[in-house]
């Protein structure tokens, strides 16, 4: 059975400081989470233009993080996970679109009356915190945005209601599907990896807000030449020759494709 899950992550900034303050946060939270024997590999960083999308940002990268896999899952998910056919069955697609909005945007992703009845909505408050596995296993550093104020806009804390009172403000849509036809392991597999995707995003757009003062004034040419220098950072620490090319040669993501879309309030 294939799950449709919708996480929508308001956000107390402007989607041209969001396009800024995320991707400044996953490249830091890489480099955190990389070392010798596993982390994240970029395969490719490059910019595209779509008719229907607008511009965007293509990234494609490889995730080497075996030792947080669950050890339920280690039993059917070896070291070669990826090029077992049991797993070659299974499918993940994360599509973002961002709106200003407050998250009250409800169809951002133009899905079909049919995904729409399958899809379940979830409204990510990054106030809050999570202690379930996956928030354990990404580790990251613990922010109480409820007494979190920012020196440089002087914005926060994020106190009750402010998904409803904060300006500037804007909302992450992002659309997971998770599709794993294994007989006796499939939903199990499902609900672990949209869980997975959850505590990811919550983590990751808690450090955005937080380290806002660390990246508030950057320019995008600033952030790309950050992310150059990130990816080679990556390689040299995963000891990952870079291949020539590789960041404009134009071949689909392995692992998992996010659309970036821009959008306004319907």
């Amino acid at each position: 059975m294939v799950k449709i899950k919708e996480f929508r992550i308001v956000m107390p900034m402007s989607m041209e400081e969001y396009e800024i303050g995320i991707s400044y946060t996953i490249m830091k939270m890489e480099q955190q989470n990389t070392n010798s024997k596993e982390g994240v590999e970029v395969l490719q960083q490059v910019p595209f233009e779509d008719e229907k999308l607008g511009k965007g940002q293509y990234t494609s990268k490889n995730y080497h993080l075996q030792s947080k896999i669950p050890s339920w899952m280690k039993g059917f998910a070896p070291a070669s996970a990826l090029t077992c056919p049991l797993f070659s069955k299974c499918s993940l697609t994360i599509d973002t679109v961002i709106r200003p909005d407050n998250g009250c945007s409800e169809n951002a992703h133009n899905l079909t009356s049919e995904q729409l009845a399958a899809r379940e909505v979830e409204v990510v408050d990054i106030a809050s915190q999570s202690r379930d596995y996956w928030s354990k296993v990404i580790s990251a550093p613990n922010v109480d945005l409820t007494a979190f104020r920012s020196q440089r806009t002087s914005r926060g804390p994020l106190l009750k209601g402010w998904m409803d009172s904060c300006r500037p403000v804007m909302t992450t849509y992002k659309l997971v599907i998770m599709d794993a036809p294994i007989w006796g392991l499939g939903e199990r597999l499902e609900d672990c990896i949209i869980a997975g995707e959850r505590a990811l995003f919550l983590a990751c757009h808690r450090l955005c807000f937080a380290w806002i003062d660390e990246w508030y004034g950057m320019t995008l040419d600033q952030i790309r030449e950050m992310e150059r220098q990130t990816d080679l950072l990556l390689k040299k620490t995963l000891k990952k020759p870079a291949k020539a090319g590789s960041k404009h040669d134009g071949k689909r993501k392995t692992l998992k494709e996010e659309i970036v879309a821009v959008g306004s309030c319907t």
